[in-house]
């Protein structure tokens, strides 16, 4: 066994042990990797960072036992965290700079961390959140994992998840196919990830357990609540509930590592500990005296933890204190697992090897700049950004050492000019290198293809005005635009437009119950409540439905009640639950347009939902 330990004196790197040692050359030595990603939790909410307030006993012995980078950033929001984390490159160049309007998608053609460890023999699965597409070929299963169980979308609850899905005794789909579990979905992502690691204990394997917690809405088990509730420190409604799904994870994170020394793997598994953003500051109580939180280019809202243990090989409890940042995470696991190459476009990121061996020269001069499109279709140049260089920070024309002010309070402009203008320099010379020359190019969902038949489209990725969750849809909220689209294949497409999905079987006319289970399910914001606060669904007075893709255009009337036909799709009641249209397309990239309206010809909404078949 390798152990190593770094002092002033005495430097070792790791990249020249594995290279001139036999430590990966059988099968059986290749290192197991194990990822797991919380949803908002930052850097603040544990308990060895400074919060008094949470009980985070497991990530405290694992910070303990870790190499922890001190100084890594992601981006500000979840989605382009991800993309970063798979492809090792920056969000303008992976396609994913935004979370909703279709540019959440993955951009095809690029290669993922998954896609790298499948080439090099290892199972490869994915527990709980992906957000990075819910349509081929944008799914997990098309971006090298082989097993998955997740929910839709960006969280429980959003238009992609199965209808009324609120954290507890839920559907997920499993490898394609939509299965009900019982229990919490926290609990729920670490169990069945056991399991697959028990089943595949023979083989190298890298999973990635990415929690959709402690991401509003906030939702945990009563006994997790109940031990914050009384705090005087956390009665901002919600609070509670944040640190219950963090400690929630806490629990689970002990139960898997437990696990892992059970099955004899624990001393040949990397674990990763790390989040996706800053946290969500109205119910974290603690923000290691940073400023900003998520959505933020402030060091709050993309400075998160990340902890590294390898207890076989590497010696933890230490910082490395250089800036670093997700995109490093996928060169330095292809290096320490000596991955197979598979073609993939150049990385933006470095492998973090000889950081971890104590060489340290190469990275002080390293510049690193991220940026926050918020949901537009189209990046644009002038969009909140920030550029690091070492503990210096240059964002709206103001310059911070967070060495001597990690509150970015002071602006040192003035004192340091030259550094100011070198880093303008910097992010003015970056801009045009990852500018999309063409934003759209890449994000099309494929209909028609054999990949995935039928398809279903979502609010979630229209161009304009978004519905995005289930809460909205029960809400009547108001979704504008068009979907991009490639026909995978010439032929008749049969068009069905929703208001809700499939699974749920209601009428586009009149109201339904608000379902129990949406009832409690608390966002603790004025946007989102609809659900906690009306019994029944709000009526949209839709009197025809139209769909325009290609050259194909056409407009139908939805009456009351009718017969099952062609054009209608109804319940035993012949109320309508989806409005038909059949087309014949030619293959190739179009945009899909679609509208329910009123009597007056007033665009209501687009349809929530639209399932597409290829006949």
């Amino acid at each position: 066994m390798f152990v190593n330990r770094v002092n002033g004196k005495s430097r070792l790197i790791i990249a020249i042990f594995l290279a001139t040692t036999g430590w990966l050359s059988a099968k059986e030595s290749k290192p197991n990797v194990i990822l797991i990603l919380t949803d908002d939790q930052g850097y603040g909410p544990i308990g060895r960072h400074g919060d008094v307030n949470i009980k985070t006993p497991q990530m405290d012995r694992l910070h303990e036992d870790s190499i922890r980078f001190t100084n890594f950033h992601v981006q500000p929001n979840c989605a382009p965290t991800r993309a970063m984390l798979m492809t090792g490159r920056p969000p303008l160049k992976n396609g994913v700079w935004a979370t909703i309007r279709g540019r959440s998608l993955l951009k095809r053609g690029e290669s993922t961390l998954a896609d790298s460890f499948k080439a090099g023999g290892y199972k490869t699965a994915l527990f709980g959140k992906w957000h990075l597409g819910d349509n081929y070929p944008f799914r997990p299963q098309d971006r090298g994992f082989e097993e998955v169980l997740v929910h839709g979308g960006g969280g429980a609850g959003n238009i992609q998840d199965y209808w009324a899905n609120n954290y507890f005794d839920d559907h997920y789909q499993h490898n394609g196919e939509w299965k009900k579990f019982k229990g919490y979905c926290t609990d729920i992502w670490f169990a069945e990830a056991m399991k697959y690691i028990e089943k595949n204990k023979a083989n190298p394997f890298f999973v990635m357990i990415s929690t959709n917690a402690p991401h509003l809405p906030l939702v945990a088990p009563k006994s997790y609540i109940d031990a914050y509730k009384d705090k005087p420190a956390l009665r901002t409604p919600g609070t509670a509930e944040f640190y219950a799904m963090v400690t929630n994870i806490d629990d689970n994170l002990g139960r898997l590592r437990a696990r892992l020394k059970t099955l004899d793997l624990e001393q040949n598994t990397i674990l990763i500990f790390m989040s996706d953003n800053g946290s969500l500051l109205r119910y974290a109580t603690w923000n290691a005296n940073m400023s900003g939180g998520k959505g933020s280019t402030l060091d709050g809202g993309h400075r998160v933890p990340f902890f590294l243990s390898w207890p076989g090989t590497l010696s933890g409890g230490r910082d490395i204190d250089a800036l670093t940042s997700g995109m490093d995470l996928r060169p330095t696991l292809v290096e320490l697992c000596r991955l197979k190459m598979v073609p993939r476009a150049e990385e933006d990121g470095k492998s973090l090897v000889s950081l971890i061996g104590g060489d340290t020269p190469d990275w002080v001069d390293r510049v690193i700049c991220l940026d926050l499109q918020k949901q537009q279709q189209t990046p644009a140049k002038e969009s909140p950004h920030v550029v690091m260089q070492g503990n210096w920070r240059w964002l709206n024309e103001k310059l911070y050492n967070i060495d001597i002010d990690p509150s970015q309070k002071n602006d040192v402009k003035a004192k340091h000019p030259q550094r100011a203008r070198a880093m303008q320099a910097a992010y003015d010379s970056w801009w045009p290198i990852v500018n999309p020359k063409n934003p759209a190019a890449g994000h099309e969902i494929l209909i028609g293809s054999d990949r995935e038949n039928p398809t279903t489209l979502t609010t979630h990725d229209i161009s304009g005005e978004v519905a995005w969750n289930h809460d909205q849809v029960l809400a009547g909220f108001r979704a504008t635009g068009y979907w991009e689209i490639e026909v995978a294949q010439t032929g008749e497409y049969e068009f069905a437009l929703r208001r809700y999905p499939a699974e749920a079987a209601k009428p586009i006319l009149g109201t339904i119950p608000v379902p129990d289970k949406l009832k409690s399910f608390h966002y603790f914001t004025k946007h989102y409540k609809y659900a906690e606060t009306h019994e029944r669904s709000k009526a949209l007075p839709v009197s025809s439905a139209s769909l325009k893709i290609g050259s194909f255009g056409a407009e139908r009337n939805l009456p009351g009640k009718t017969l099952a036909s062609a054009d209608y799709q109804v319940n035993a009641q012949g109320e309508v639950l989806a409005v038909k249209f059949t087309a014949n397309l030619k293959a190739g990239i179009t945009k899909l347009e679609a509208s329910f309206s009123d009597k007056a010809g007033k665009h209501l909404t687009a349809p929530y939902y639209i399932t597409v078949t290829r006949k």
